[in-house]
């Protein structure tokens, strides 16, 4: 499957999105805004991708 830059790009943010989301839960008292910040951005990210694959 060739995927383009801007499908790599996405996928690339989702993982740092990930990363973030994991890194602020594992705080003693995380950020609640700040995660759902991240995991609004993170599934805008993920819709994007799916629309990408079914156009490709």
């Amino acid at each position: 499957m060739n995927t383009s830059p801007r499908l790599r790009s996405l996928e690339e943010r989702h993982a740092v999105l990930d990363r973030q989301i994991g890194e602020e839960d594992a705080r003693p008292r995380p950020d609640e805004g700040e995660l759902q910040r991240l995991k609004r951005e993170k599934l805008r990210v993920k819709e994007e991708m799916e629309r990408l694959r079914r156009e490709g």
